[in-house]
């Protein structure tokens, strides 16, 4: 299970860091009249990807935990997974529904800046469950 677990939160490390550096950035170069279209088949695009992996990583985690998985490395990817689900809920979700509306440089803006608090997360997460695992082998 913990190699499932590691895997689904590489693959959203990774997918992190290509929107992250890629797609938000790309939002301000979409003119005014073709942005809603954009942003919209963005939004479906990914959210099919993203969704699925952000639930198999929680389920995942929430497993682990039931079967006793306590290590400190761990427990601290839990911290991160926490920031990753609150910060999506409570900055990136409003502010997608924001741009729903239309281009707003401002909200892209705030949208890349705080977008790195997730990809600093998920990084994060990704290393301590490598470290994680480099202990469990040493």
């Amino acid at each position: 299970m913990f190699i499932i677990h590691l895997a689904v939160t590489a693959a959203l490390a990774g997918l992190i860091w290509t929107i992250q550096i890629v797609h938000y950035p790309l939002f301000k170069e979409v003119g005014n009249k073709e942005f809603i279209l954009y942003h919209q088949r963005h939004m479906d695009s990914i959210s099919w990807l993203v969704g699925p992996l952000m639930l198999a990583e929680l389920a995942s985690a929430g497993l682990l935990l039931f079967l006793g998985e306590r290590s400190v490395l761990f427990l601290s990817s839990l911290a991160a997974l926490g920031l990753i689900w609150a910060s999506t809920a409570l900055i990136q979700i409003p502010l997608h529904q924001l741009l729903t509306s239309g281009h707003d440089p401002r909200a892209i803006d705030r949208l890349v800046r705080t977008n790195w608090w997730r990809t600093a997360a998920w990084t994060l997460r990704g290393a301590c469950l490598v470290l994680h695992l480099i202990q469990k082998f040493s």
